[in-house]
């Protein structure tokens, strides 16, 4: 799983696009505005090598105003 907050509109069309280079591995995803905080909450539930996850929370959490952090599942 990706967990991602995103603070600041801007940055919102290059996350899709990350998001879509990864659409291969990308199981599922949710997405929840919590406007009282002004800020959204998305979910992703991803399989992939772990070099490719992590590549992609790098890209994610390098972005202006996100925040993307990885829960994997033991094996």
């Amino acid at each position: 799983m990706i967990s991602i907050i995103v603070t600041k509109d801007g940055p919102i069309d290059v996350l899709n696009d990350l998001l879509h280079e990864y659409s291969d591995y990308i199981l599922g995803r949710m997405g929840v505005p919590y406007r009282k905080k002004n800020l959204n909450i998305i979910s992703i539930a991803i399989d992939a090598p772990m070099d490719r996850i992590n590549s992609l929370s790098g890209a994610l959490g390098r972005l202006d105003g996100i925040a993307a952090k990885v829960t994997y599942a033991k094996s």
